[in-house]
């Protein structure tokens, strides 16, 4: 038996069941998306937490090569498309924006379980080794996505994880909110830029909540820093 998560994008609803019964078969955990709008929300929702999309072409909202351009501006997760057009400019188009494979409707079950066990046996390949990031005693591991303060596990969710990785990776770096916005929220979002500060005050809570030292800094006028030796 597979493990890992899928999110498969398709708006054919007896295809999506029967490829989603077919996974869940194999042991793999399974989300849906019938449109390209909540296909990327799924997918930030569950980033890093996804092993794979199967993305289709032909979508309402936002089409897949839409989907898979916005991902691929700052991810590498595999994506392997399906649609019905068996062209290859088509083909060519979906791998040059950045597809790991691409499968043609109709499809044998079989040819796709297999096309998986390729793009995510070459995933695991070319994983980077756990990056473990320190400041102070917290500490983030990258590749299980744990936080930790001596040890302690603290819970975070999606968004404040994103944030709290940003701010380790630029440790004694202040950050504008603009550059947290880029960074964490990506460069399409368009809600309030005070957004930032909101997210700033959760995870500060979350932090002390977990006795970790104050390490998240407000730099006036500018933005914020994460230091264990700041002095404003």
């Amino acid at each position: 038996m597979m493990s890992g998560m899928i999110l498969v994008v398709e708006d054919d609803a007896a295809l999506l069941a029967s490829v989603t019964m077919e996974l869940q078969f194999e042991g793999y955990t399974v989300l849906n998306a019938k449109d390209g709008r909540a296909a990327l929300e799924i997918y930030e929702n569950n980033r890093g937490q996804l092993d794979l999309i199967i993305l289709d072409w032909m979508l309402p909202e936002l089409d897949g090569l839409g989907v898979l351009r916005r991902i691929r501006r700052s991810d590498d997760l595999p994506v392997i498309m399906m649609t019905a057009r068996d062209y290859v400019s088509d083909k060519v188009t979906g791998l040059d924006t950045g597809a790991d494979d691409y499968i043609t409707k109709p499809f044998d079950l079989e040819e796709l379980l297999a096309r998986i066990r390729v793009v995510l046996r070459h995933r695991q390949q070319r994983k980077p080794a756990t990056e473990q990031l320190q400041v102070g005693h917290l500490m983030v591991d990258t590749h299980s996505r744990q936080v930790r303060n001596d040890g302690d596990l603290i819970q975070l969710t999606q968004r404040e994880y994103e944030l709290l990785l940003c701010l380790m990776k630029n440790a004694g770096q202040t950050l504008s909110r603009d550059e947290l916005l880029d960074q964490v929220w990506g460069v399409d979002f368009e809600g309030q830029p005070n957004i930032v500060d909101v997210y700033i005050r959760y995870l500060r809570h979350k932090l002390e909540a977990a006795h970790v030292a104050d390490l998240i800094h407000t730099v006036r006028g500018v933005g914020y820093v994460l230091s264990a030796e700041y002095v404003g």
